[in-house]
């Protein structure tokens, strides 16, 4: 299964890292593209769990990798508290 990691910006222009077991958010979003936040985090939760399950349906078990990563990403949304925008920089495959 092809893994890949995403580049995004917070509101605060600070920039993270994210992984994705598979290339779903490819298909949710488009680099340079601008998301309101809570948009954002309605797409990438649902994208990282389809990718966790494309996993389970190849491997037999669930991507615990991508649930983290998603653990991150809310945690980090929680900051913003629903304000601002995410701009998908790049994605690394």
């Amino acid at each position: 299964m092809p893994a890949m990691h995403f580049h995004l910006r917070w509101p605060d222009a600070s920039e993270m890292r994210c992984y994705s077991p598979s290339l779903v958010i490819k298909e949710r979003f488009a680099a340079g593209a601008r998301y309101p936040l809570p948009a954002f985090m309605d797409d990438v939760r649902d994208a990282l769990h389809v990718a966790s399950e494309r996993v389970r349906a190849k491997y037999g078990f669930a991507c615990s990798a991508a649930l983290d990563q998603l653990a991150r990403l809310e945690e980090t949304a929680a900051r913003f508290e629903g304000r601002g925008e995410v701009e998908m920089l790049a994605f690394e495959e």
